[in-house]
């Protein structure tokens, strides 16, 4: 397959029509529909003065043909992982164009359904030409542009093909994480269409949807660890188990826990790829009963240890050149071809002159019972003061319990006490944020950037308000959850819902407003989730008030039905508790 994508648009034309490209909505889109796309998309960059152009598209399939269209016509294609502001600013600096979904202020190019099919025979491409510029996920630093040649992209196919390509046979490809990224663009695109897979049109958001999508036909998935360890275990995944062959996971170390829940869910259990932007795909691993937590090699990567630094160094043909390149991060040889992972050597800073280990102190906090997940970052220094460090903290039960009764700064104390033994004083963070959990793009990661937007001040905590309606026990607000809203953030990306806990929040915040309710919360009964909230849309929240059994009963309205309702109890400070209801 070392040829397979400088002719991959000869080779999916000698495919025939009728053979299936991918699967859209549940419908095959065969051959000849996907060839006169990726012809349509030809045609119309033919006509289009520059080489470079930014490309975004939902659509895996429809993507796939832009792709091929685009480097038929000789065109260099951009990737960006989102069409935010920020993003298109620097990709306009680049770029002679945009294609496919970015906003219209950029005036994006896209070929009508039918026009412009170039019935012209595909061509050969130059396997070293400029084919794709491909951007770092930003979790370590800002994102960077990363220049691909064709055949680089193509010696990640051969890999892929020669280690897994009998295990997944003719499964179709469903994914969690997008294409743009290059971890996406390899397993949901290139890949299957050099290998003859069938591509799942769509990223799935949903468990729900994917218990369903995997049930359909024999297939792989393609996920991330913020994913995978979500996965919820009370839905029925036997029938997408039982078609299920093989899931890949990649952008970011698994837990053992998640690679073995995972495993008992979906009947396989992942296989882990190790690699970046840069280097592309470096080594993999699966564990399974009995093995460790080190990594194999990809057949065509070759692998030394530093001696100064313990550094990782690889060649390989994944790469720009035939050079040696050091990565950051430090590595140990493990036997057998294998090594182990000892964290990133780029994640030291100095703060008053002393080294401090962000790895380190992120490992000294996970130990505690109080953190379940913790990540922290460098911030950048006010005028006139020194640096500081910033520690974002998914909680475990006991400290979610801790920080509900006792409040912020006492667990901010409390954290910073049990880091005190191994942390030095100057390494303590002085600025905390506790998540429901830690935020994620399309591609599974968490950035520096989403986690220091958590630091702002200014983004809206409370919903938009409107007083409809006011008796002396009943209450109609009209609220609009406002898509900048802080707990949007990681809940989910590419469709963005308002968490429970943050409704019931809402309801009490807003029942002790409109209601004198006694001081002291005792539990929650009847609590149902019946539809998502979305943001920006219209919705209505009902408080009925009870003084004489010290309850609030809660809806969630819009034109759609119900969304959520409970009722909570409230008692003085010295009534006994009733048993809670979980949100």
């Amino acid at each position: 397959m070392s040829d397979s994508l400088n002719l991959l648009a000869a080779r999916l034309a000698a495919r025939g029509p009728d053979f299936i490209v991918g699967w859209r909505a549940g419908a095959a889109v065969r051959n000849d529909a996907f060839g006169a796309r990726a012809r349509a998309w030809a045609a119309l960059l033919r006509r289009r003065p520059g080489r470079h152009y930014a490309l975004y598209l939902e659509d895996s399939v429809e993507f796939a043909a832009a792709l091929l269209g685009a480097w038929q016509a000789g065109k260099t294609v951009w990737l960006s992982a989102d069409t935010l502001a920020a993003s298109c600013a620097a990709l306009a600096a680049s770029v002679d164009g945009f294609l496919g979904e970015f906003p219209a202020a950029l005036a994006p190019l896209a070929p009508a359904p039918g026009d412009g099919d170039d019935e012209g025979a595909p061509l050969a491409l130059d396997a070293d030409g400029a084919a794709l510029v491909v951007h770092t996920s930003g979790s370590t630093g800002a994102a960077q542009a990363v220049p691909k040649r064709l055949a680089q992209l193509a010696s990640e196919v051969t890999a892929l093909e020669s280690l897994f390509g009998a295990q997944l046979g003719d499964a179709a490809i469903v994914a969690t994480v997008s294409h743009q990224h290059i971890y996406g663009l390899l397993f949901k695109v290139l890949w299957p269409l050099a290998a003859g897979r069938a591509i799942v049109a769509h990223s799935v958001s949903f468990s729900e949807q994917l218990a369903l999508l995997l049930a359909e036909r024999p297939c792989a998935l393609v996920a991330s660890p913020a994913h995978l360890k979500r996965l919820p275990a009370h839905l029925d995944w036997r029938a997408g188990a039982a078609q299920l062959r093989a899931v890949f996971s990649s952008g970011g170390p698994l837990a053992p826990d998640d690679a073995r829940a995972t495993g008992a869910m979906l009947g396989r259990v992942p296989a882990e790829v190790y690699g970046s932007s840069e280097t592309g795909g470096i080594a993999w691993r699966r564990r399974d009963a009995g093995s460790d937590e080190s990594w194999l090699a990809f057949p065509n990567v070759d692998w030394r240890v530093a001696e100064a630094e313990g550094a990782l160094e690889v060649r390989s043909p994944h790469l720009a050149d035939a050079g040696w390149l050091r990565l950051a991060d430090r590595v140990r040889a493990a036997g057998e071809g294998r090594f182990q992972l000892l964290g990133r050597s780029d994640r030291i800073v100095k703060i008053e002159e002393k080294r401090i280990s962000l790895d380190g102190v992120e490992a000294a906090l996970a130990a505690s019972p109080l953190v379940a997940e913790a990540r922290v970052l460098l911030c950048a220094p006010a005028p006139g003061r020194r640096q500081t460090l910033a520690a974002f903290v998914v909680l475990s039960a006991a400290g979610r319990a801790a920080l509900d009764g006792a409040g912020k700064a006492a667990l901010n104390a409390r954290l910073r006490a049990a880091l005190g033994g191994a942390v030095d004083a100057v390494a303590l963070p002085r600025r905390w944020r506790y998540l429901e959990r830690l935020p994620v793009n399309a591609q599974g990661k968490t950035t520096q950037a989403m986690l220091l937007a958590l630091l702002d001040e200014a983004r809206p905590l409370r919903p938009h308000l409107r007083l409809l309606e006011r008796a002396a026990e009943r209450v109609l607000l009209e609220i609009s959850v406002p898509a900048n809203l802080l707990y949007l953030d990681g809940h989910f990306s590419e469709a963005p819902i308002l968490p429970g806990v943050v409704q019931v929040d809402w309801a009490i915040a807003y029942g002790r407003e409109y209601f004198a309710l006694p001081a002291r919360f005792l539990a929650i009964h009847a609590l149902k989730f019946q539809h998502v909230v979305r943001p920006d849309a219209p919705l209505r929240l009902e408080l009925l008030h009870d003084a004489a059994k010290g309850s609030l009963t809660f809806r969630y309205l819009s034109d759609s039905g119900q969304h959520a309702s409970g009722r909570i109890l409230f008692g003085a400070a010295d009534d006994t508790p009733t048993a809670k209801t979980a949100c």
